[in-house]
């Protein structure tokens, strides 16, 4: 036996020991389950309200989704000037209203100026709220309109501004005087929002997968040492990919449901991968398309 072959032999006794013995001193721990996520079936999601079938982030939007019967909103969250928790994705306004500028040296009333149904085309390639202004939603408003859906809210607003290093204890403070820890998920992209948030929170509200922590899991489960992987998070809302990772296995799914955390993917408009999904274990669809995820639950569910 030659001596690389020795040192590559020595190499895996180690490595099947560490293995052995990780597995002897750590066990996969479940998630807590949290209320907000108590769902027999899987879930739809309207991605901004719906935002191919009315303009985004508009009551409009809400209110035309709730009526498809989905189970609840993905929404982003962004603070104004004067410190209103509004429902918006961009940091301006130029994409989806007759304005334009930070949504962070706005107030609401100067937000509440603008048109957001401006820019929105429908299916058929028609303007049809040009001429009929809509209004910014803010977060309390949303909640209080819809005390019974589940609400999964965004956090967008960067930690390291002013605004991102106000919103987690501001949105603590609203969802708790609210009355709303059952029926919300929080994240955010920044793991940091959704750690600030928690201090406040102390895991008495659902929390979202931020990338960090979407890395950590995909890297333990092709890995060997999965069972070293301890969540810190209640639900996974992932995309079927991230760049050449495809992040929809169902092995993947499994590793995850076998840990409590449900997996919701977004943003998926079209049947074909709607169904591919569900059929891999997903337990929830984020859609811009609420009426053709809506109508294939129904179906499945008459089967």
């Amino acid at each position: 036996m030659g001596k690389k072959t020795k040192i590559a032999l020595a190499i895996a006794a180690a490595s099947a020991a560490a293995w052995a013995g990780s597995k002897a001193i750590s066990k996969p721990q479940q998630r807590e389950g949290k209320q907000a996520l108590q769902f027999e079936r899987p879930i739809i999601l309207a991605h901004r309200g719906g935002a191919l079938l009315a303009p985004e982030h508009t009551m409009v939007a809400f209110e035309k989704a709730a009526q498809l019967g989905v189970d609840g909103f993905e929404i982003d969250i962004r603070l104004t000037k004067d410190e209103e928790i509004i429902v918006f994705h961009d940091e301006t306004v130029e994409r989806t209203t007759d304005g334009y500028g930070l949504i962070a040296d706005m107030t609401l009333a100067e937000i509440n100026a603008l048109n957001h149904g401006y820019q929105f085309e429908d299916l058929e390639g028609n303007f049809p709220y040009r001429e009929d202004k809509l209004k910014v939603v803010t977060l309390r408003e949303l909640l209080e309109a819809y005390p019974n859906m589940l609400i999964n809210i965004d956090i967008k607003d960067a930690p390291d501004t002013y605004e991102g290093s106000l919103m987690p204890s501001k949105l603590w403070r609203l969802i708790e005087e609210l009355q709303a820890e059952h029926r919300v998920v929080v994240t955010s992209f920044y793991g940091e929002q959704i750690d600030r948030f928690n201090l406040y929170a102390q895991n008495q509200v659902a929390l979202g997968a931020g990338e960090s922590d979407v890395r950590k899991a995909f890297a333990s489960f092709s890995s060997q040492f999965g069972h070293l992987y301890h969540p810190k998070v209640d639900v996974f809302q992932i995309p079927p990919k991230s760049g050449v990772i495809a992040l929809d296995s169902p092995k993947f799914i499994q590793f995850l449901n076998n840990l409590n955390i449900p997996v919701h993917y977004w943003t998926i408009n079209d049947l074909d991968t709607m169904k591919k999904l569900l059929n891999n274990g997903a337990k929830g669809i984020i859609t811009d398309r609420p009426d053709i995820a809506v109508e294939l639950l129904q179906v499945q569910e008459s089967k």
